[in-house]
């Protein structure tokens, strides 16, 4: 090779092979590249979802939507983008806790240390070394940065965003934490990957909330994820029973999809579920108080939304449970210092006494009180 463009695709070729060797020897189950201006339909799709209200009180997305459409925005000089992917697949599928009422269903992403951190200190490592080999700018990015990770893995060909708008991949089904390195060097480019979901509508069929108003939209104001997650304050009543015993997250979709016949569990220990967050205890979940709430989820991602929106999420599972065991406890809770909490307890006491007993309760208990707090005893008077 004596040409300079030789050199130059030697030299992608050498520190593509570097990047991959890298991702593999710390556990990364893909790792492929696209370009910087791989995505240029992005910022057309999220306009349409912001435009639609389907990011509900999400407004970071609307704050940050110019540097989340595109790479080149967040970072003028970066040109290429190399994308990672973490095999988070559970044993078995978890919608079989959905028939356990007594049990608390936890997003099978959450049932141990937060993937934030697990990956990113990884990225890290890779980006370092990269960057003394390469003498290349880099940097790393993991979910929270305004990076649209999704369409850019699809474009490195790591998958294709399902009908769920999330990621399919055909070695690892629905199960993949993504993150993402961009630098100013220049490497191999892999193909995109093309959409194989064809005619199947699983994943839209197995909404509990029909979050899904067409296929590839999800409109998050209606989804159990959002809704148990991002949306502060009190769940819509018309969503609630249709929660069941979900406390933080939903998996049906992804659970739904015929691609995870393909994929196996988790390997990486870290992101293996706990054992005491498998199945927890409605009752034993009831009774946290802010220390040890913070405690129980130390390193948890669930530790980010706090004692008070957990408890609340925790309320409508023992609401709709059918299990009078929780009254006392719902009681209890019933005088707990945050409103979101008192409000929860009153649907939850509605749903689990009768209505005798209730409306008994209701006037030794009805004071006043916090709006949310006493709409929700007009509601539950009716």
């Amino acid at each position: 090779m004596d040409t300079a463009t030789d050199k130059r695709k030697a030299r992608a070729r050498k520190l593509t092979d570097f990047i991959r060797a890298e991702a593999s020897a710390l556990g990364f189950d893909l790792c492929r590249v696209t370009s910087a201006d791989a995505i240029p339909q992005a910022p057309a799709r999220l306009r349409e979802f912001i435009d639609q209200g389907y990011h509900g009180t999400m407004g970071w997305m609307e704050e940050t939507e110019e540097r989340r459409a595109s790479p080149k925005t967040l970072w003028s000089d970066v040109r290429s983008v190399v994308m990672f992917g973490l095999n988070y697949g559970p044993e078995e599928d978890p919608r079989g806790l959905l028939a356990q009422p007594d049990k608390a269903a936890i997003s099978v992403y959450a049932r141990n240390r937060d993937y934030h951190d697990v990956i990113k200190g990884r990225l890290k490592e890779i980006a370092t070394r990269f960057g003394a080999r390469a003498g290349e700018d880099v940097k790393v990015f993991v979910d929270t940065a305004p990076v649209m990770e999704k369409p850019l893995a699809q474009a490195a060909g790591l998958g294709w965003q399902g009908k769920h708008t999330n990621l399919v991949s055909r070695s690892h089904g629905s199960w993949l934490f993504l993150g993402s390195m961009f630098t100013t060097a220049e490497l191999c480019l892999d193909e995109a990957e093309r959409d194989h979901c064809g005619s199947c509508r699983a994943c839209l069929d197995a909404c509990p909330t029909d979050a899904f108003p067409a296929p590839y939209k999800l409109d998050a104001r209606r989804c159990i994820s959002y809704l148990t997650i991002e949306h502060k304050g009190p769940i819509p009543p018309e969503f609630r029973p249709l929660i069941g015993n979900r406390i933080y997250g939903c998996d049906d979709c992804l659970a739904a999809c015929p691609w995870n016949k393909f994929a196996a569990s988790a390997s990486e220990m870290k992101l293996q579920a706990r054992d005491d967050l498998k199945e927890p205890e409605i009752a034993f979940l009831l009774t946290l108080d802010d220390a040890q709430f913070r405690s129980f989820f130390s390193g948890s991602p669930i530790k980010r939304i706090g004692r008070n929106r957990f408890i609340r999420n925790v309320l409508i599972a023992a609401g709709n449970s059918g299990n009078a065991d929780f009254i006392a406890q719902c009681q209890l809770l019933n005088q707990d210092e945050a409103p979101e909490v008192r409000g929860m307890a009153v649907w939850a006491l509605s749903r689990l006494m009768d209505r005798d007993g209730f409306n008994a309760y209701a006037s030794s208990r009805m004071t006043e009180d916090d709006s949310d707090v006493l709409e929700e005893w007009r509601m539950a008077g009716e």
